[in-house]
């Protein structure tokens, strides 16, 4: 019994002293929890709860209150912890950019009914309804409705606001259906207007634009918004309305 007990010992030792390597806390290991920074006391914790070797890890917005630097050192130890850890990890956040991080299978929840789960390139590609684009922030809704659909030629064509937009054909819908062209942000182009109109594009007036660290955003009529450097919205500024093109590829229909 006495040997079980050392080797039970030896191996509680040689686990706990490899957490603490793998969250560089070996050089803290006998400070207080008061003396530990924020980022310190979030890899505390989580190397105290993996000691116990659980069937199950519920994380509850692990990284709320770390700035942006640690967010991302953090995210790296939760990647490498999902990989060794043979039980399933259960991770709750508000914080989209944390979710598709971390996660492989996503569960999107609003007041307490689930939206939408499956796997997390799915729901940033396809939302499957309104509600959950909304919550995801990064789509552009246009009202439309359906003027033409051809399945043989995978062709589905939608009247929105300053004209239309083709995409692949939209199955489970009829001609006249109401609904939103949803089209992510990222699918979007803006250029000087042209006299000349390609397909998916579309001649939309500016309703604002706002300067942030990641370029202009142009708010347009519509209900589209799109991102352009600073460099490219001096060359656009100018223009009271302005040639917004859509990936045809990228169009999804979402019913009402």
């Amino acid at each position: 019994a006495s040997a079980n007990s050392s080797r039970r010992t030896l191996e509680q030792h040689r686990r706990i002293n490899e957490l603490l390597e793998t969250f560089e806390l070996k050089d803290l290991a006998l400070r207080k929890p008061s003396q530990l920074s924020g980022g310190q006391k979030q890899r505390a914790a989580l190397a105290r709860i993996l000691a116990s070797d659980p069937r199950l890890l519920l994380l509850d917005e692990p990284t709320r209150g770390l700035d942006s630097r640690l967010r991302v050192s953090f995210y790296e130890i939760l990647v490498a912890t999902r990989k060794r850890l043979q039980a399933p990890i259960v991770l709750v956040t508000h914080d989209l950019e944390e979710c598709f991080q971390l996660a492989e299978t996503v569960c999107l929840m609003d007041e307490g009914r689930i939206l939408q789960s499956g796997c997390k390139n799915d729901i940033l590609h396809k939302p499957a309804s309104v509600q959950a684009a909304r919550i995801l922030g990064l789509h552009n809704l246009m009202p439309a409705k359906i003027v033409h659909l051809d399945p043989g030629r995978n062709i589905g064509r939608l009247s929105v606001p300053g004209g239309e937009i083709e995409g692949p054909y939209f199955p489970g819908h009829l001609i006249g259906d109401a609904g939103f062209a949803c089209i992510k942000k990222t699918d979007v182009a803006v250029n000087a207007p042209s006299t000349t109109r390609s397909k998916n594009s579309l001649i939309l007036r500016v309703l604002n634009a706002d300067t942030s660290p990641g370029g202009v955003r142009i708010d347009f009529q519509g209900d589209i918004s799109a991102t352009v450097s600073e460099q490219e919205f001096r060359k656009l500024r100018d223009f009271q309305e302005l040639s917004v093109k859509v990936d045809g590829a990228a169009v999804q229909f979402i019913g009402k």
